[in-house]
């Protein structure tokens, strides 16, 4: 991993392509396709990834199940508790799923209620805490 200070972990190139190959056998690849009619309207040739075929609709699922793949099993007993608003929560739960993990996902007040539905249904138990973000502390 490259040097870290205490806030933050910046990944290498290397460190890409080790997590790609981590997910690569829990997840399909993501669709990429061009639409002439959206070339035509912005101008230039242009790419879709179709991040919505995933399993949670977002490319953050792949940070959940890196993340999980890593941990040594006594850390996947211990379970897992993070706190987000949305993609990220359905990340960590559909991960946790995936691996047996117990995952607690704390929302704040207010939060989207689809996407707390969703980290519910993927099995994660939910604590509302908080009116922002910021409060999450």
């Amino acid at each position: 991993m490259a040097e870290a200070t205490a806030a933050t972990v910046v990944p290498t190139f290397n460190d890409v392509l080790a997590a790609r190959d981590r997910i690569a056998r829990y997840l399909q690849p993501t669709a990429l396709n061009r639409y002439p009619g959206l070339d035509e309207l912005i101008g230039t040739e242009t790419w879709v990834k179709h991040e919505n075929h995933q399993p949670i609709c977002a490319f953050k699922v792949r940070g959940g199940i890196n993340l999980l793949s890593q941990l040594p099993e006594d850390e996947r007993r211990g379970g897992v508790i993070t706190a987000s608003t949305g993609n990220h929560g359905q990340s960590i739960a559909y991960a946790a799923r995936l691996f047996g993990v117990r995952a607690i996902v704390c929302v704040p007040e207010g939060a989207n209620p689809v996407k707390v539905r969703s980290i519910r249904g993927l099995g994660a138990e939910i604590v509302t805490h908080g009116v922002e973000a910021t409060s999450r502390t």
